[in-house]
C-alpha cells in the first residue's frame, strides 16, 4: 500500500478529525466498487453503514431520495453513476427529452457517442438533486451539485480555472473536424496538441496529436476506430491506438469533434526512468491529501490504462512539492462547495499546471494518507470541517 502522506501531518488547518456518526446517504450504484469501498470504511471507523439510493432506482422513483434525506441530521454524497449501462441509457433518454433530439438508438458497451446527450440528462438529474436540498438545511452535502456539473464538463471546468489564474495548458478552443484542427495548429504555429472529448472521463476520447515539418503526422488515443454498417464508429479501449494514416486520423478528429472536442496545449510531462507522469492529488476541504504519481511510457498516464504508480515524494524536490500543494490549494479553492476533488497536475521545474478537475477522482483503493484510504479520509476531515 502507498502511504502519500510520508509519514507528514495533515495541513494546518484540516485536523484529523474523529467522524460524529451522523448517517450517510449515498446517491450512487448500488453494488459498485465505490459504495463498497465507503462501506468499508466506515465499518473500519465504527460508523453505521451508509444509506444508499441506487441511481437508477432513483430515477425511476424519485421519493427514494426524499425519503432517505428524511434522517435529521445527515450527510449526503452524490457518487458516480459508473458506467452502469441501464443508468447510461436512462440519462441519455432524459437528455435527448430535454434537447429535442430523437434517439435512434442507444451507444453499444464501450461506444464513444451521444456524451452531450448523456451530459444533459444528468444535468437534469443533479438539478433535481439541488431543488431537493433547498429545502432541507439539515442535509450536510459533501459535494455541490452545481460544482459537480461543472467539473465534468472539462472545457468549462478549465476556463473556470484560467478565468481565477488557476495555471493549465493553454486552451485552443473546440475542434469542429480534422480541417479545423489543422487550421488551429497553423494559427498557434503548433505540431503537437491534446484533443479531450468535453464530458468524457478516465481519457476516454483524449487524442494526443502531433505533426512534423515533412508532412508525417500521428495520434495516439485511447479510442478504437472501427468500421461497421453505417460508417466507422469509436470504442474505448485500455490499449492505446496510434493512427499514422491521414484518413484514419480524420475519421478519428471528425468523429469526436461531434463529442464536442477541444484543444489544448501540449505541456512536457517530467521523466521517470523509461516513462514520463503526472500527478493525482484528492484535496480534502480544500487541503492536498493523497498523491500519487501515475507513470506511463505512452502520452495517457491514466492508471486504468495499465500505467504504473510511483511515491511523489520520491520525485519531486522541495521546490516541486511546494508548487503541487500551492496549486492544489488554489484549485480546490474555486470549488468551496466541494469537500473531495481529484486533480491531475503536471510539476516541472517549479512550476504546475492542472490538466482537470475530477468530479469522481477519489476511487484510488488502497492510497493512504495519514494511514487511511480516501474514504476513511474524506469522512474524518468532513466531520471536522463541518464542525
Amino acid at each position: 500500500m502507498l502511504d502519500g502522506a510520508g509519514g507528514e501531518r495533515m495541513p494546518d488547518g484540516e485536523p484529523n478529525g474523529e467522524p460524529n456518526g451522523e448517517p450517510l446517504v449515498l446517491l450512487g450504484v448500488r453494488g459498485g466498487k465505490r459504495e463498497k469501498l465507503m462501506q468499508a470504511a466506515r465499518q473500519a471507523l465504527g460508523l453505521p453503514a451508509a444509506v444508499v439510493v441506487d441511481w437508477a432506482e432513483w430515477l425511476d422513483q424519485p421519493a427514494l431520495l426524499t425519503a432517505s434525506l428524511a434522517q435529521r441530521p445527515c450527510i449526503f454524497k452524490i457518487d458516480s453513476p459508473g458506467d452502469d449501462c441501464r443508468l447510461h441509457g436512462m440519462l441519455i433518454r432524459q437528455g435527448c427529452k430535454a434537447l429535442g433530439f430523437g434517439m435512434s438508438r442507444l451507444p453499444d458497451i464501450g461506444e464513444i457517442s451521444v456524451s452531450g446527450e448523456w451530459f444533459a440528462g444528468f444535468t437534469l438529474a443533479l438539478q433535481r438533486v439541488a431543488a431537493e436540498l433547498s429545502a432541507l438545511p439539515h442535509v450536510k452535502v459533501m459535494n455541490a451539485p452545481h460544482e459537480l456539473l461543472l467539473m465534468i464538463d472539462k472545457l468549462a471546468c478549465q476556463q473556470h480555472f484560467a478565468a481565477r489564474g488557476i495555471p493549465i495548458p493553454r486552451l485552443l478552443g473546440p475542434i469542429e473536424g480534422y480541417a479545423h484542427l489543422r487550421a488551429v495548429l497553423d494559427e498557434h504555429s503548433l505540431n503537437q496538441v491534446f484533443l479531450k472529448t468535453r464530458y468524457g472521463s478516465s481519457a476516454s476520447g483524449v487524442v494526443a496529436y502531433r505533426r512534423n515539418s515533412r508532412g508525417a503526422e500521428q495520434a495516439t488515443s485511447s479510442a478504437d476506430l472501427v468500421q461497421g454498417e453505417g460508417g466507422p464508429r469509436l470504442y474505448n479501449v485500455k490499449r492505446l491506438r496510434s493512427y499514422n494514416a491521414q484518413p484514419d486520423i480524420v475519421h478519428l478528429v471528425d468523429l469526436l469533434a461531434g463529442q464536442e472536442t477541444y484543444a489544448e496545449a501540449w505541456i512536457p510531462k517530467p521523466r521517470h526512468g523509461d516513462g514520463h507522469y503526472d500527478v493525482r492529488v484528492v484535496t480534502l476541504g480544500g487541503q492536498p491529501a493523497h498523491r500519487v504519481a501515475r507513470v506511463g511510457t505512452r502520452m495517457m498516464t491514466n492508471l486504468h490504462l495499465d500505467n504504473q504508480r510511483a511515491d511523489v515524494a520520491s520525485l519531486l524536490d522541495e521546490k516541486d512539492h511546494a508548487a503541487l500543494e500551492q496549486t492544489a490549494r488554489a484549485a480546490a479553492a474555486t470549488f468551496p462547495q466541494s469537500h473531495v476533488i481529484g486533480l491531475d497536475i503536471v510539476v516541472r521545474k517549479g512550476h504546475a499546471h492542472v490538466l482537470e478537475a475530477n468530479a469522481f477522482g477519489d476511487l484510488l483503493p488502497k492510497l493512504l494518507w495519514q494511514g487511511h484510504d480516501t474514504y476513511a479520509a474524506q469522512l474524518q476531515t468532513f466531520s471536522s470541517h463541518e464542525a
